[in-house]
């Protein structure tokens, strides 16, 4: 079961981190986002069409709206300018981890525990670099891992250090996608509990409400597309900007 962060891992450090061109993007952004109460998890810098600079981030809640994506970029984008740490036109795309999201924190690690993990080390152990398996949680500074294709008789959980990872990801399966939807239609009821609040005048008991409202079952409709959306590798929630 995913749960919230807690608040001694709002800001804890990524131990999987970017090298080269993206590392210097990072440096850039991660204070600007966190001066936002926003936490960064993932810089890559693409050439292909052109170029492209996709900074994903979150709140420490593992959330990430719209109008959040949108107030990094405004946020980012002039910082960029100022420091140029490219040296080329390029395109700013903000966005959410989605919902088969990279894991770069040791936190990542305990709070996706029971779900299936892909795994690319730097550094080779036993003999092999890629891993996959389900996450077992986070033991010290390392991931337990029980392997899914190992042999008969062959031990399968294994533990991976974190900072030895090239990359750890989410593998998309029917019960990731359930466990973002429920969290998806949770959000909607708490949001829809804040507007009924606000509307209602002060001392007046909440009125009943056995059936949704259209437009809010059309908000649901949209959210679970957006999940869909994202776990399909679909068009980014992100907020665009022309960067030079």
């Amino acid at each position: 079961m995913v749960d919230a962060i807690d608040a001694r891992a709002d800001f804890e450090p990524r131990l999987i981190v970017e090298t080269g061109l993206a590392a210097r993007v990072a440096a850039v952004a991660e204070p600007v986002l966190e001066d936002l109460q926003f936490r960064l998890v993932r810089v890559r810098v693409s050439g292909l069409p052109g170029c492209t600079v996709q900074v994903m981030a979150e709140r420490p809640d593992g959330t990430m709206t719209i109008a959040d994506c949108e107030t990094a970029s405004r946020a980012l984008s002039p910082v960029l300018d100022v420091e140029d740490p490219i040296d080329r036109a390029y395109r700013l795309e903000i966005s959410s981890p989605g919902i088969d999201r990279p894991l770069v924190r040791r936190s990542d690690f305990e709070r996706f525990a029971g779900h299936v993990v892909k795994v690319e080390m730097t550094v080779a152990l036993n003999g092999r670099r890629r891993f996959r398996g389900v996450l077992l949680g986070a033991q010290g500074d390392a991931a337990r891992i029980r392997r899914d294709d190992a042999a008969e008789g062959e031990i399968a959980e294994v533990l991976l250090p974190i900072a030895d990872m090239a990359e750890a990801k989410l593998v998309l399966t029917d019960s990731l996608i359930g466990e973002a939807l429920r969290r998806s239609k949770a959000a909607e009821r708490a949001q829809d509990i804040v507007e009924q609040t606000a509307e209602r005048p002060a001392g007046t008991p909440p009125r009943a409400s056995p059936h949704r409202r259209a437009g809010t079952r059309r908000m649901a409709s949209a959210s679970t597309q957006k999940a869909l959306q994202d776990a399909s590798g679909g068009s980014p929630r992100d907020a665009q900007n022309e960067g030079e």
